[in-house]
């Protein structure tokens, strides 16, 4: 069937094939979580898992760019590796100690990921907190199942390498202590811009948010499970989503977490842009050269329609929602991404809304198991 080639095929797909499966693996992520030995630990993996469904979801749609047979064994590594992510950010966020020697030793795990054969657990070294009962070591290893089955992995694999040293790097500098973190990013971008190009007009802030997006390795994945992908195109597609679709997705996500990065005195790369004018602009040559590059892939359709789809599932964020100034500048950027991207706004508020009912559904379902199996007992 191919990936779908309209928005209402996009939706339904999505909607009806990659969130049950999606929702079926993390189940499965969160029963392991449950197990962890450390109280606090076992806190942080069921957070990444209950609080950034939203994450899985996203990343879950690149699955359908694969033959049907290869779908879940896609599936599985990207939800697999997206909790990865997600874990290891909620404790680089926690720490006390902003080593970064600790950040590197924990982020040795999405390298391992992608490294079949290698399996070390240096992650905890540098922290008191270690006993996880073998969780993170598990999704390695399940990564690392999954990627050997891809077959044009040995192909791919040095460009999604590249793309997640970019995004580790990023993980480390700006979580160290915030004195550090410019000066060390500043630095970082400076070493880049001559060797990357396309990151020459960018600004220092806009080439660390075009690292920090997972998206190009998803896609990497998908096309590498099916046979013909060459190291060429592999690199090809790489540069398709970095810098601007990576970055574009990455400064949306800013844009909506200003309010609570600021009151956690987090950083925030929007908040470097002189005015909303600036940041607004700068957003919409983004999209057009993210669009322009989309267009020269493998299913150009398919890819053009998630960069629309992005910018409306953020802009249709409850924070943006209930803020009337970031509802106004939304508008402002639903309008420069087309028709597309209206449409999945709309669609974004019905599956928002629709998803609560859901979800008391699968409570009430829990309840009665739970009420069945105390009688039994």
């Amino acid at each position: 069937m191919g990936a779908p080639k309209t928005m209402w095929t996009m939706v339904h797909q999505v909607y009806k094939k990659v969130v049950p499966q999606v929702h079926s693996i993390l189940g499965y992520w969160r029963d392991k979580a449950e197990k962890i030995e450390d109280d606090e630990l076992r806190t942080y993996a069921l957070e990444s898992i209950d609080e950034n469904t939203f994450h899985s979801e996203g990343g879950g749609v690149f699955a359908l760019l694969t033959d049907k047979e290869k779908q879940r064994d896609v599936l599985w590594f990207i939800v697999t590796y997206q909790i990865i992510c997600d874990y290891l950010d909620s404790l680089c966020d926690q720490s006390e100690s902003l080593d970064p020697a600790d950040f590197r030793s924990l982020h040795e795990a999405l390298r391992q990921a992608l490294a079949p054969g290698t399996l070390e657990d240096v992650y905890y070294e540098n922290r008191t907190q270690k006993e996880d009962g073998g969780f993170l070591q598990s999704l390695v290893e399940v990564c690392q199942e999954k990627v050997q089955t891809f077959e044009s992995f040995p192909a791919a694999r040095e460009a999604m390498e590249e793309l997640s040293l970019h995004y580790r790097n990023l993980q480390v500098y700006k979580h160290v202590k915030k004195e550090d973190r410019e000066p060390l990013l500043i630095d970082w971008y400076e070493k880049n811009r001559y060797d990357i190009p396309d990151v020459r007009d960018m600004r220092w802030y806009e080439f660390s948010a075009g690292t920090g997006s997972t998206l190009g390795v998803y896609t990497l994945a998908a096309y590498s499970s099916m046979n013909g992908l060459s190291e060429e195109e592999a690199h090809r597609i790489k540069s398709c989503y970095f810098p601007y679709a990576q970055g574009l997705h990455i400064l949306l996500d800013y844009f909506i977490d200003q309010e609570e990065d600021l009151a956690d005195d987090e950083l925030n790369f929007c908040t470097y842009y002189k005015n909303e004018d600036d940041m607004v602009e700068r957003m919409r040559g983004f999209k057009s050269e993210a669009d322009r590059r989309l267009s020269q892939m493998p299913d150009p359709g398919f890819h053009t329609m998630i960069n629309k789809g992005i910018i409306a599932i953020y802009l249709a964020d409850e924070k943006v929602q209930t803020d009337p100034e970031m509802k106004r500048i939304a508008r402002r950027m639903i309008r420069f991404g087309g028709l597309s991207t209206l449409f999945f706004y709309l669609n974004s508020w019905v599956f928002r809304k629709v998803k609560p009912k859901e979800k008391q559904k699968e409570e009430k379902k829990k309840e009665k198991k739970t009420a069945a199996a105390g009688r039994s007992s």
